[in-house]
């Protein structure tokens, strides 16, 4: 319930602070006074977007906060689910906006994105304004409206549920299709493809070891040469590295027993001695295995060119990458000769979430189809006292593909006579009657949801005289179950049912035009309705008028 409004700077309002309470309140003044400034504020504390400049010529900023009771509508779920303090008795709602247009939204001091503020928001207030009225004549809203008073939450979410895996496994065949029809339209290059990188023998590392290759055998003279000089000057004849080396290593072993010293370099000399032959001889082996094999290389550049040209084509640098491109290609193949019976898993896959799609809608056609009759036989008892004591009203319903709300098409008919035959209520009934059957859904639909409070603006449009007083008794009867209810008005009849009564004024300070808004006095409302009677100039018979209008709703 709205227990306190707070604006400051936006649009002609400099400042105001006031206080609602429970049960029915209307809200009066003059046309152009700033009813609509309220509800706008309202609405962007509801998490509806800024549109136009809505902060006060000259200011920096405009605030706007609304404090709720949340104590008897169970909402600690939502708060602990989006981490914000729950205080059941002061739930606050601000919106700050900046000249710029820049907007930031808090839910009990905590910043919040305005989709969390508007998801709150549609639990907290439900505003009616004269657009809605045009919502009759819509589907989904007609749809919904069934829905609430079916009380098919759990099922239509397991519907949707359903739904989305059945339009998910629909997607993914029409996919599976296309990736197949475009895959056999490239059969052929695709299998070419894979025939001359299967048949480059491609292995990791390869090309690395054939550029070595060819490096060797395109130099095995300059080989054979160093190999040659080498093996000669290790091991020549007596002339060699070896040889002199054994020879150092006799001369210091005849001296290691007398001088100690030359036992170390004696060691030193057989290692250097051993090591050196060792060497030697695999040089000397290696000289007769190198040998020029024109073939050879030929062979190895003739793979090498092979595997530059398929790098070229394929557009990478090096065989790892050759082989992903073979891998893939090779997958695609092998997906396009497994592919039909890929498609019928997936098809028959597809049928079996569409049959538990279509049961799941059958079960919210059984509902809706209840809940309908409901509304029929509920708005015809609401009409008839409301002017139309001959309205027939029908709740079609028909069939149509699956869709997100289910397979189910709704249509509202309507006639105000018996003698009319009953057709769309958005081209044959008016605006009076159009106001008075919304109201009265209003009236079913609050019922079920327990929203906290409802505001109409100007829901009476189009009516006057009892008829009026008939849907204030309804909008105060609906304002008696932990409701809050707020009607904007220009209808005495309606502004005499109020519980509290608030006037919306706009007047010209030197500063420029402000609009504000205060609760009235017992007295003030009686002038206040008077004047609403007889316009500019309250008459005795006015006020003698209001006085019965408000002793009637007493």
């Amino acid at each position: 319930m709205l227990r306190q409004l707070y604006i400051r700077n936006f649009a002609l309002i400099d400042r105001l602070d006031i206080t609602f309470g429970p049960g029915f309140s209307v809200i009066t003044g003059e046309t152009g006074a700033g009813k609509s400034i309220i509800l706008g504020a309202l609405g962007l504390l509801t998490g509806r977007r800024v549109e136009g400049k809505p902060v006060k010529n000259g200011e920096e900023r405009c605030v706007i906060e609304a404090h709720f009771d949340l104590s008897r509508y169970r909402l600690e779920d939502f708060f602990q689910e989006n981490d914000i303090d729950y205080v059941a008795d002061d739930c606050i709602l601000r919106r700050e906006i900046s000249q710029t247009g820049r907007s930031r939204a808090f839910v009990n001091d905590t910043p919040v994105q305005l989709s969390l503020m508007r998801e709150l928001g549609d639990r907290l207030v439900d505003i009616h304004s004269q657009h809605q009225n045009l919502l009759l004549g819509k589907e989904d809203f007609q749809i919904e409206v069934v829905d609430i008073i079916a009380g098919d939450k759990d099922q239509l979410a397991d519907y949707r549920q359903a739904y989305l895996a059945w339009n998910e496994a629909r997607r993914d065949c029409e996919r599976l299709k296309n990736e197949m029809a475009e895959a056999r339209r490239q059969e052929d290059f695709l299998k070419f493809q894979l025939k001359e990188l299967e048949e480059a023998s491609l292995e990791e590392g390869m090309q690395e070891a054939l550029e070595q290759e060819a490096g060797m055998l395109g130099h095995t003279e300059d080989i054979k040469q160093a190999l040659f000089a080498t093996d000669n000057l290790l091991g020549g004849d007596g002339d060699g590295v070896v040889i002199r080396l054994k020879s150092a290593l006799q001369q210091i072993a005849s001296i290691a027993e007398v001088w100690p010293a030359a036992k170390d370099w004696q060691d030193r000399l057989e290692s250097a001695s051993v090591e050196l032959k060792d060497l030697a001889g695999e040089i000397s082996r290696a000289m007769e295995d190198v040998e020029y094999d024109p073939a050879r290389l030929e062979q190895v550049n003739a793979r090498l060119d092979r595997l530059y040209d398929l790098e070229k084509k394929y557009t990478v640098s090096d065989v790892s990458s050759l082989i992903s491109i073979r891998d893939d290609i090779r997958s695609k193949v092998g997906t396009l000769d497994n592919s039909e019976d890929i498609l019928r898993e997936k098809e028959e896959e597809e049928r079996r979430l569409e049959a538990k799609a279509q049961d799941k809608a059958a079960t919210l056609t059984r509902l809706r189809t209840k809940a309908a009759r409901k509304v029929e036989q509920e708005l015809q008892e609401r009409l008839a006292p409301l002017g139309i004591p001959h309205v027939r009203f029908q709740v079609e319903m028909g069939v149509k593909p699956l869709a997100g709300d289910g397979q189910d098409k709704m249509q509202f008919l309507f006639s105000a006579n018996s003698s009319s035959p009953l057709q769309p209520i958005s081209q044959v009934a008016s605006g009076g009657e159009i106001a008075r059957v919304m109201l009265s859904l209003k009236a079913m639909v609050s019922g079920a949801v327990k929203l906290p409070t409802i505001i109409f603006d100007e829901i009476d449009t189009g009516v006057s005289g009892k008829i009026a007083g008939k849907m204030a008794d309804i909008m105060r009867e609906m304002g008696k179950a932990d409701r809050q209810v707020i009607s904007i008005t220009h209808l005495p009849q309606i502004a005499a049912a109020g519980e509290a009564h608030y006037l919306v004024v706009k007047e010209e300070t030197p500063q420029g035009t402000v609009s504000s808004m205060r609760r009235l006095t017992d007295d003030e409302r009686l002038t206040e309705i008077a004047r609403m009677l007889s316009g500019s100039e309250v008459t005795e018979a006015a006020v003698n008028n209001a006085r019965e209008l408000i002793n009637a709703q007493s």
